[in-house]
């Protein structure tokens, strides 16, 4: 890193690839969720294909966890993350392949269910990454860096999904499970895991139960992780009611034509875009746990306006609201970065899909209910604007989660932050990689080049 802490190509480049598998998944979970329903609404009602969408959300709750621990607990000449990514990538890319092709709902159900167990078979794992390669100077940046893919993947899939759509139905799940393939053969030609300590080694012989026994031990023996878990679960609750009922909300509660909801909808991507790309740099400048808690202010209160008025003179609250929720999308991981045990990094990664994942699966089914109870009340909106009123209220629960971070409330904070804290070797630019003996030479994305060395 230069002194005045602004990235080195070197760097950018690194984290660039480090975050690009990031695109290929949000591609292919987008496409998906999106488009998927499309197909199956030939063959199922809404109730049929809610519940095969919706098993992304209990998977979400059980197999990253799985996964995670798994993946720390072996060392292969590819690594410890890089062989569930390997391993992981066909069977997503097939369920990909055949979801279109076949006719009957029982095996396009089976393939789904194939998808979502290579999804989060690759993500954990690849997650782990990392807090095993980033050093804590750049864990704002690499997760902004994450978030950009993330929310390119995305706007792309909901853009060019429908086009590709209409003119062959299998052409964006082809499209997108070659996007997938191409950026996980990037990844294992870039990355370079680093070796394994004594401790983790000796680690490898425990087996799954006791595992979780460390990893029960790890959640109650750190309340700062507690916090971190229980708010972010609460955030991704909000998250996930917005996003199902935001299209209904301007349709339906406002009258508004679906071309007004669209154009609203590319408003907030912009904004999310824009958080993601900075979002990073205000984190490792001022400080993650700051820019977070402020951040929910903005938004819990953006939320409020919402509920108390539907004009769309508010469309610049509008882009208040979204940043902050691209802010809170992206930090969050960079706060569990820092308080990961160098020896449970994918354990701790699917600790945090768990949490994610149980706050996908309450968050709509919370909102509809608040939406359902409000509607005498909130007769113009025929309920819906309570979505945000019901948001508001895990964003302030996760905000005095967010507090529990504090070293006021928790000084083990402190103490196990200086504790994993080690001299940091100097990101090696790539000119002087060249100049190395062959032997010792890195790939491009290394523990070296990201400043983390030690690990």
């Amino acid at each position: 890193m230069r002194d005045d802490g602004r990235l080195t190509r070197a760097q950018r480049r690194s984290l660039a690839l480090l975050g690009l598998p990031t695109f290929g998944l949000a591609l292919a979970a987008t496409t998906v969720t999106t488009y998927l329903p499309v197909l199956l609404s030939e063959l199922a009602g809404p109730t049929v294909i809610g519940a095969l969408i919706g098993m992304e959300g209990l998977l979400a709750i059980s197999l990253p966890i799985l996964i995670g621990s798994w993946s720390d607990r072996v060392d292969t000449r590819l690594g410890r993350r890089m062989p569930f990514v390997l391993a992981a990538t066909p069977i997503a890319v097939v369920a990909l392949i055949l979801m279109p092709v076949f006719g009957s709902l029982l095996a396009i159900g089976v393939l789904l269910l194939c998808f979502y167990i290579g999804y989060f078979s690759y993500y954990a794992p690849y997650r782990a990454l990392y807090p095993d390669l980033v050093s804590d100077e750049l864990r704002g940046r690499s997760q902004s860096f994450q978030a950009t893919w993330r929310e390119a993947g995305l706007g792309l899939s909901l853009v060019g999904g429908g086009i590709l759509l209409g003119l062959w139905q299998p052409l964006p799940f082809l499209i997108a499970a070659v996007v997938l393939s191409a950026v996980t053969l990037v990844l294992f030609l870039s990355v370079e895991e680093p070796s394994v300590d004594d401790e983790e080694d000796a680690q490898r012989e425990q087996g799954l139960r006791q595992t979780f026994e460390r990893l029960r031990e790890l959640v109650r023996g750190r309340p700062v992780l507690r916090w971190l878990i229980i708010a972010n679960a609460l955030w991704e609750s909000t998250i996930a009611a917005l996003k199902t009922f935001a299209v209904l909300y301007i349709t339906v509660g406002l009258g508004r034509s679906p071309a007004v909801a669209s154009a609203v909808l590319a408003f907030v991507a912009v904004a999310v875009l824009a958080a993601a790309v900075t979002g990073g740099k205000l984190a490792d400048r001022f400080g993650h746990l700051r820019v977070v808690r402020t951040t929910l202010w903005f938004y819990g209160l953006g939320s409020l306006l919402f509920l108390f008025t539907s004009s769309l003179w508010l469309l610049p609250a509008v882009f208040v609201v979204a940043f902050a929720a691209g802010i809170l999308l992206a930090l969050p991981y960079s706060l569990m970065m820092g308080l990961m045990p160098a020896q449970n990094h994918g354990a701790a990664a699917g600790l945090y899909e768990f949490s994610r994942g149980a706050g996908v699966v309450l968050g709509p089914v919370l909102a509809g209910v608040a939406i359902e109870l409000s509607q005498p009340v909130l007769e113009a909106t025929q309920g819906y604007s309570a979505v945000f009123g019901w948001s508001r209220r895990p964003s302030s629960s996760a905000s005095r989660s967010f507090a529990g971070l504090t070293p006021r409330r928790s000084r083990k904070f402190r103490v196990s932050s200086r504790a994993r804290s080690k001299p940091r070797s100097p990101a090696l630019p790539a000119p002087v990689q060249r100049d190395l003996p062959a032997a010792s030479r890195r790939r491009p994305l290394s523990a070296g080049s990201l400043g983390n060395a030690d690990r």
